[in-house]
């Protein structure tokens, strides 16, 4: 898996796409929890559950009806009530900081793969272009020679992406704007 913050960059890139002034700080740090959020399968292995299974790590969490739920979910609900953004652009972001888990998951080099299909189909995949460390599951285990190494690769392949991402976005913002309304 990519790390946790590298997860949270990835969706704070996202939310640039989204951003409008009135929208409550919240939702951005909800759409955050939403990009680390189908991590939450690992503690399955507490209980049993086998990296492969259905609920297992990189299982139903990864998935992209897992991703439509949650968003669906958190955008109907408990969300649009507090929320200036429309409930599809709401829907949308949600949705995309949710899938951005299991696409940079897919990105790594290590791991079963994710089960992007999932309910219907359990098979784990990856992507053809895998460049990203894969992050070693625990904290103890995070800050070691192995943590380091996946900080590199992630600085290089999510990071840097997503600071290029977020002021793309930002200038091509600021040029609409600035835009004279006769061109519009």
């Amino acid at each position: 898996m990519a790390s946790v913050l590298s997860h949270a960059i990835a969706a704070s890139a996202i939310s640039a796409a989204f951003y409008r002034p009135s929208v409550p700080k919240r939702v951005w740090i909800v759409g955050i929890a939403c990009s680390v959020f189908p991590d939450v399968d690992v503690i399955g292995f507490r209980f049993g559950i086998h990296y492969g299974d259905f609920w297992g790590h990189r299982g139903f969490t990864h998935s992209l009806i897992f991703a439509v739920l949650l968003a669906a979910v958190l955008a109907s609900g408990i969300l649009r009530s507090q929320s200036a953004m429309s409930r599809v652009s709401l829907f949308a972001y949600l949705f995309l900081s949710t899938a951005s888990h299991g696409l940079l998951d897919a990105m790594t080099n290590g791991g079963l793969g994710v089960a992007f299909f999932s309910p219907f189909d359990n098979q784990r995949y990856f992507l053809p272009w895998r460049p990203i460390r894969v992050s070693p599951i625990g904290l103890l285990r995070f800050f070691s020679a192995r943590g380091l190494a996946v900080i590199k690769s992630e600085l290089l392949w999510i990071w840097l992406p997503s600071i290029l991402a977020t002021v793309l976005v930002t200038i091509s913002r600021k040029l609409r704007i600035a835009e004279p309304q006769s061109l519009r």
